[in-house]
């Protein structure tokens, strides 16, 4: 993006710009689908709720001009620690779907986390954006095994495994809406699963609820040891559950609540990662997901814990909005604002952002 002053070359503005783009390509009811959440949406107003009752403290004259914003997850490089979500049903918003989420995280020097339950298969996205599409998500159902053994041909670098979906969340505005996508969209990855070509009605019971009944941790570490890749336990929120994922075999952890989609009311991710991060240590690598939609937020999470963060929503109002272009607009924004943040308040790397930078207010 370039360093200019209010640039007048750029396609989107701001991401306010982006988010009426994105709407406008929506019904009603699909533009519900992704905006909502679980139950009376607690939760959902929760996640951003936690990111306002922070302040970031300025440090004047503290020198620096040029921060570094490169940072790695499990020896993945990046040049900005803003990641891509697993999100499914990708082409409901734009026919690329997550081709074209890969390729933009390609540009911006990150990566996308590229969903099972997507429109177009680990190995296609993998081929269009190499660079991006470096790790791949799985939902812990008896077809697990069979899927990571296809991340690992395809060359992905890690696994995802999303570990709080053991059912569909009670999600009330598509309920009533009777809301009813095209399954096709969350098909891509629906291939040899041992039980010959599944239809795409099976697609939410097999991808979503596993066909079976889902596993529990004892389950997923017997799996996991078997994956020849390291994982992520995305869809922790307690330290509980951060000391069984490790136990499991976790290499790395999302603290998430699935962007308020799925209990309501749940704690907001923000809120419960300051306690999570002391409870597996400094070594352990730590992501936050759910509610971030700007740049501070983005300071915010690793100044309280996080090596990284995910977009969900964000990303996807880049999808819809211009493809390729709207979601590297995306990510270029939110990481221009980091940039300038982290000059206002002195930090002259990633791990420079800690907790003495923000400030908590409380009513």
């Amino acid at each position: 993006m370039s360093s200019t002053l209010y640039p007048v070359d750029v396609e989107f503005g701001s991401l306010n710009e982006i988010h009426t783009a994105a709407m406008s390509t929506m019904s009603s009811e699909l533009a519900d689908y992704l905006e909502g959440g679980a139950g009376l949406e607690v939760t959902l107003d929760a996640n951003r709720a936690a990111f306002t009752r922070h302040r970031i403290l300025p440090e004047p004259m503290s020198g620096v001009q040029q921060p570094s914003l490169r940072t790695s997850v499990l020896g993945i490089e990046l040049a900005t620690p803003i990641l891509t979500a697993p999100f499914g049903g990708d082409g409901l918003f734009h026919p690329d779907g997550h081709c074209a989420v890969a390729t933009a995280a390609e540009r911006s020097g990150t990566v996308d986390i590229v969903p099972e339950a997507g429109t177009h298969s680990y190995e296609h996205v993998r081929r269009v954006a190499p660079g991006g599409a470096r790790i791949a998500q799985l939902h812990p159902f008896a077809h697990a095994a069979h899927n990571a053994e296809r991340i690992v041909a395809a060359g992905y670098d890690a696994i995802c495994v999303t570990v709080d979906s053991a059912i569909g969340g009670f999600r009330t505005r598509n309920m009533h809406n009777r809301f009813a996508p095209d399954l096709y969209a969350f098909s891509g990855n629906l291939t040899g699963l041992g039980e010959g070509d599944p239809s795409v009605a099976e697609v939410m019971s097999r991808l979503v609820h596993g066909g079976a009944q889902p596993w529990n941790w004892t389950q997923l570490a017997a799996t996991a040891r078997h994956f020849r890749l390291p994982w992520i336990a995305k869809g922790i929120l307690t330290p509980a559950a951060a000391e069984r994922a490790l136990q499991a075999g976790a290499a790395a952890l999302v603290v998430s609540n699935h962007g308020a989609r799925q209990i309501d009311p749940a704690p907001a991710s923000l809120d419960m990662l300051p306690a999570v991060r002391r409870a597996v240590g400094p070594e352990v690598p730590v992501l936050l997901d759910s509610g971030v939609r700007t740049g501070a937020d983005v300071f915010l999470a690793l100044a309280l814990g996080a090596d990284a963060v995910i977009i969900g929503r964000a990303a996807i109002y880049g999808l819809a909005a211009a493809g390729v272009t709207g979601v590297t607009g995306v990510l270029d924004l939110l990481t221009e604002e980091l940039r300038v943040l982290m000059i206002l308040s002195g930090a002259a790397s990633i791990a420079d952002i800690t907790a003495e930078r923000v400030l908590e207010v409380r009513p």
